[in-house]
């Protein structure tokens, strides 16, 4: 009966050894198990990530991580006031990177920051902790890299192809429509005052200016392309309005400037060349809201 015993505790110990290494290594034949993990090359240098996170923060980049169905627990406060991510976002708390409590109540497998925040290094003590500088890839790359790091490049760079291609021809059907020299301007209201942005701070600029080809008007250019934004007062509107012109239209300011007689008298507002986007939907640069956004000009300017 010794022996007997013996020899089952030595299976036994076997088995869990053998249980651990396929854990380590992938899994049996080859197969992921929710234990692997994969080595991703960050910006900060190679780091161990889950293979299949399942418990994610997203302090930022969290509209990309929606995209491709990852599986967030953790959110900033800006995503989470987006409407296109209600569906995605039940039960999802809101997380700050100055709160490691809820952090690591939350028992996350994957933390995904700014290189801006505070507190990286006691993050990287909770979890595996990939940052991001913003501006250091374009809104292409950026979600192609997440992709890689949810173990999901095939369909991030599925998704860039077919939409690049399919951006373009539109650009190409829309300079046709509208004439090769036609300009569009992207305008956000303040409080009190006017945002211009260039060709790469959200609100579509992407997708009017890289993907489509559009022209932006002299002034725009001039004082937006390269600092990405640049704010104006509401007597300047003129100079910076295109032959058509996006709004980014914030309902929480006053928007009573669209009463005046400076507004109206824009040759793009009495032709009714007006696009107007919701600023809290279109904040961001990921496939959901550039999907949405293309959507919209796709219809106004093709009436598709």
């Amino acid at each position: 009966m010794k022996r007997l015993g013996l020899l089952i505790l030595f299976a036994c110990v076997f088995l869990t050894a053998c249980g651990n290494e396929n854990s380590t290594n992938g899994g049996i034949d080859g197969l992921e198990t929710e234990d692997s993990t994969v080595t991703y090359d960050s910006e900060t240098g190679p780091i161990e990530v889950p293979a299949d996170p399942q418990r994610i923060i997203a302090l930022t980049n969290g509209p990309n991580v929606l995209a491709l169905d990852g599986k967030v627990v953790g959110i900033d406060q800006w995503t989470n006031m987006n409407p296109l991510f209600d569906d995605k976002l039940e039960d999802v708390e809101i997380v700050s990177e100055e709160n490691l409590e809820q952090i690591i109540e939350l028992d996350p497998d994957l933390i995904i920051a700014g290189s801006y925040m505070k507190n990286l290094d006691k993050m990287s003590d909770i979890a595996p902790t990939v940052v991001y500088t913003w501006g250091e890839l374009d809104y292409l790359d950026q979600q192609v890299e997440i992709g890689k790091l949810l173990n999901k490049e095939e369909e991030a760079t599925k998704w860039v192809a077919d939409f690049q291609e399919r951006a373009e021809a539109s650009g190409k059907a829309i300079r046709e429509k509208i004439g090769e020299d036609s300009t569009i301007s992207v305008l956000e209201t303040g409080n009190k005052e006017i945002y211009v942005f260039g060709d790469n701070y959200a609100r579509g600029t992407e997708i009017l200016y890289q993907a489509m080809n559009l022209n932006m008007p002299e002034k725009v250019e001039e004082q937006a392309l390269e600092s990405g934004v640049y704010t104006l007062s509401y007597e300047l509107l003129p100079d910076f309005a295109g032959d058509f012109i996006v709004l980014s239209k914030n309902p929480d300011v006053d928007n009573s400037f669209m009463e005046t007689e400076t507004w109206n008298n824009i040759p793009a507002v009495k032709n009714e060349q007006i696009i107007e986007i919701n600023s809290k939907a279109s904040t961001y640069s990921d496939p959901i809201t550039l999907e949405y956004l293309l959507e919209i000009f796709e219809t106004a300017l093709l009436g598709e």
